[in-house]
């Protein structure tokens, strides 16, 4: 079943579908120190490769289940900080919530404020019965911030094409 796309808010953020003309963002945040540390090199050197890469990874989801990549926006100032959203990702059960933010607005819980918000509307509006999470073992916030989030970690797993081990969360019952 397809969904509408819709944007979500919280008091502080909006959350809107990733679009072609947030290239410019999804390049900086995707070649960011602490992407790159805890999700891995996808290969956008560039604006334009970063279009292609929304294009061509981000648009199918969105498309087929009416959820995926938000653009997190601060709404005092239109500041796009970093994404979240629900993810069916290969090789994993359930649904994964997944987030980034760039450096500078980190430690000021806007990351907690999209994924609580994304949690609340993969339960009522979306209709998803497993809710998940992957982290890395050594990435401590996310940890942190899953648990705070209500999940709690059930094992390690390794994605596909991949080798490094990962951890894997379940939203609590």
């Amino acid at each position: 079943m397809v969904y509408p796309i819709i944007p979500f808010e919280t008091p502080r953020l909006i959350l809107r579908p990733c679009e072609e003309n947030d290239a410019r963002f999804i390049y900086q945040l995707l070649n960011s120190e602490k992407w790159l540390q805890y999700i891995g090199d996808r290969g956008v050197y560039s604006e334009d490769e970063a279009r292609t890469y929304i294009r061509e990874k981000m648009y199918p989801q969105l498309k087929k289940e009416g959820y995926g990549n938000y653009v997190v926006v601060r709404k005092a100032d239109n500041a796009k900080m970093g994404t979240c959203g629900p993810f069916d990702r290969e090789g994993l059960e359930g649904i994964d919530i997944g987030f980034a933010f760039l450096p500078e607005f980190e430690g000021r819980g806007y990351a907690f404020e999209a994924a609580e918000r994304l949690k609340e509307a993969g339960l009522e509006d979306f209709k998803i019965k497993n809710i998940t999470a992957i982290t890395a073992k050594y990435n401590l916030r996310s940890q942190r911030l899953l648990e705070r989030l209500g999940m709690r970690f059930t094992k390690h797993v390794t994605l596909p094409n991949d080798t490094e081990e990962i951890m894997f969360y379940r939203l609590k019952d």
